[in-house]
């Protein structure tokens, strides 16, 4: 094979794929067989199985058992609206990009203590093995399912106060920067970091995707004058969904 040549399967996945791009093979449609790629393409049954692996790891085609490979429907992208949150409307983050978008979600939640291990205590500035809050969150629209969510808040800073358990007491529900200024603390800063990878087979599950899906994962932490107040994972599907920031010009 010549430098810079592709190898004879990513060649076949390129075509087939461009045929869907530009909807010679529309949604629904049944990809050709093993034996008609080989014919086709003239190449081996090995480079037709590996061509068709692509183009399923990409999520632009599925198998049905008993049936062969189909051509999915893509969804057109829906927006979630990231901005700074404000203090005092009582409205969670997701309530406040909700309403951006005019739409009203739903979520369910699940809080439990654990011992931070090191990825979230460093994220805290605290020490692995100090108590923390974790709750894990799956947000619907319309009753699908469309983002996850798994925070973490030091017990050293809520244990034993009214907002200890985020989704319960007086202000269960209220988003980080209305129940931290409960407990004099001001929310001044707000970290993201945006990444994707394939999703993991529970989130995938949870998210209604398949194997080989790529997430958008948001690494998200609230501070108050420099220390760390909560720290969360936010993973969204990349191929429902598209990250918005509105950023004010200072």
């Amino acid at each position: 094979m010549a430098f810079g040549e592709q190898p004879a399967y990513l060649r076949v996945a390129s075509d087939l794929r461009r045929k869907i791009v530009e909807g010679s093979l529309p949604p629904h449609a049944r990809l050709p067989s093993q034996a008609r790629i080989r014919a086709e393409y003239g190449v081996s049954d090995t480079v037709a199985l590996e061509a068709r692996k692509v183009l399923m790891a990409e999520g632009l085609v599925e198998g049905r058992s008993g049936s062969g490979t189909y051509v999915r429907e893509q969804p057109v992208p829906r927006r979630i609206a990231r901005s700074g949150y404000g203090l005092g409307n009582g409205a969670t983050p997701f309530r406040q990009e909700q309403a951006a978008e005019g739409t009203r979600g739903t979520w369910e939640s699940r809080s439990e203590r654990e011992r931070a291990g090191a990825s979230v205590a460093g994220r805290l500035g605290i020490e692995p093995g100090e108590p923390v809050m974790r709750t894990a969150y799956v947000f619907r629209d319309a009753g699908e399912p469309m983002m996850l969510s798994t925070s973490w808040e030091p017990l050293g800073l809520t244990g034993r106060s009214p907002v200890m358990l985020p989704e319960e007491g007086p202000l269960g529900g209220c988003g980080v920067v209305e129940r931290m200024a409960a407990l004099d603390l001001v929310v001044d800063n707000v970290l993201e970091e945006v990444g994707a990878r394939p999703g993991l087979a529970d989130e995938l599950a949870a998210l209604g995707g398949v194997p080989g899906h790529v997430v958008m994962v948001v690494q998200r932490t609230y501070y108050a004058s420099g220390r760390a107040v909560e720290t969360a994972d936010v993973v969204v599907p990349a191929d429902r969904y598209r990250l918005t920031y509105h950023l004010p010009v200072r």
